[in-house]
């Protein structure tokens, strides 16, 4: 009898997160194991990257409220989880001005889950593993009948703010949990030292000829190289965590400062116009693009010079492992994960946060030729596909 398994998480929409959901799905032997793949919504970039193996589970209405806003769910006639997510907006923005936090987003998460669940089908089936890929786990926790239920870690506990009584509720119904590095293993058990026994790390599955493949079919016709003119590159979500306000200052002072760069951004998000605001601000339009929403980045990465990640905090960012793969220079901040993602002046070049590190790094870099050749020759030595990270899986699987 084969094994039965569930992997539960939002959509596909485009991000780090669902494209290594789309590389677990691709690593898994379907010969020796039944998965059902629950989505919250079928919707997303993504969509059209799923593997044959796993069975697609119907879209429950109930669950796809969490991607829909506050006046579609009432539209839709499900008025209990309205007023739970209106309770939980109220909620999180009062216990954010308690905890002095700029942006509520986790709590209101937390507490939209907390409140919605009672008004939640459960599944009837009975797995022998139930996976929930993308936090919050209440789903997986509450919902779902399992021998074994585990719950991800993909972000950088250190940077988010949350409610530490209603989160312990959620990880004591899982039997494990899985972060996706090491460093965003340590940041997590900085928080929570008592879950130590029941974590573990399995990182985020990357083909490497799935990556190189996907850089080969199309080009970035966006990117207009030039005879002296260093294409500069990023990748993600338009948002305060990942640092493009500081990119668009670096960019002006490297300009100021004599340097021919070209600096593109693919990704899209809340912090859009504010970006072009800046943009503006600082006269960085011929230098400072914002190419919006890529279902396929590869070509992007692949036409530049340097790849350019200057978040403040990351828990494992799969873009900077695909810039790797395509022998790519990577310039990243020193956020509190970074050291899991590169070894600095080796693969890549750690800086210091924030415009001025992002300046200073990319300068050295800019200056230094031969350094720069030295971090491509040695991506392009190196293997960085981690396909065998399913064993670990079928490790719980089998437990």
């Amino acid at each position: 009898m084969k094994k039965k398994v569930l992997i539960a998480s939002f959509d596909l929409a485009i991000g780090g997160v669902e494209r290594s959901l789309i590389g677990l799905l691709n690593s898994i032997d379907y010969q020796k194991y039944d998965v059902d793949l629950m989505l919250f919504k079928h919707e997303g970039e993504f969509f059209s990257l799923l593997p044959e193996g796993p069975k697609l589970l119907p879209e429950n209405p109930a669950y796809s409220t969490f991607r829909k806003s506050i006046l579609q769910i009432i539209r839709d006639g499900r008025y209990p989880i309205a007023v739970s997510r209106l309770l939980a907006k109220y909620k999180g923005s009062i216990k954010g001005k308690m905890m002095k936090v700029e942006e509520p987003g986790y709590l209101t998460i937390q507490y939209g889950w907390e409140l919605t669940r009672p008004f939640l089908p459960e599944l009837s089936k009975e797995y022998d593993l139930a996976i929930g890929f993308l936090w919050p786990h209440h789903f997986i926790g509450e919902k779902v009948k399992a021998k074994r239920k585990v719950g991800w870690v993909h972000t950088d506990y250190s940077n988010i703010f949350i409610d530490k009584k209603s989160e312990m509720k959620m990880w004591k119904n899982l039997d494990q949990i899985v972060a996706v590095s090491e460093e965003c293993s340590n940041t997590f058990l900085n928080q929570f030292p008592h879950l130590k026994e029941k974590t573990m790390v399995i990182e985020n599955i990357l083909s490497q000829d799935f990556v190189r493949q996907q850089s080969e079919i199309q080009s970035g016709h966006e990117i207009k190289k030039e005879p002296g003119k260093t294409i500069l590159v990023s990748v993600g979500r338009l948002s305060h965590a990942k640092g493009f306000d500081n990119a668009i200052r670096a960019c002006r002072q490297l300009i100021n400062k004599g340097y021919d760069v070209a600096w593109y951004v693919v990704g899209y998000g809340s912090q859009e116009n504010e970006l072009r605001k800046l943009i503006t601000e600082l006269g960085l339009e011929n230098h400072f693009f914002l190419l919006g929403k890529k279902m396929n980045p590869y070509p992007y990465i692949k036409a530049c010079d340097i790849y350019v990640q200057p978040s403040r905090y990351e828990g494992k960012a799969v873009t900077i492992r695909e810039a790797q793969i395509l022998g790519k220079p990577v310039v990243i901040t020193n956020f509190p994960t970074a050291k899991s993602q590169v070894n600095d002046r080796v693969d890549g070049f750690i800086t210091s946060m924030g415009a001025d590190g992002i300046v200073e790094g990319l300068q050295e870099l800019l200056d230094n030729p031969i350094l720069r050749d030295e971090l491509i020759k040695y991506t392009k030595s190196m293997d960085y596909g981690n396909e065998n990270e399913v064993q670990k899986i079928y490790g719980l699987i089998n437990a």
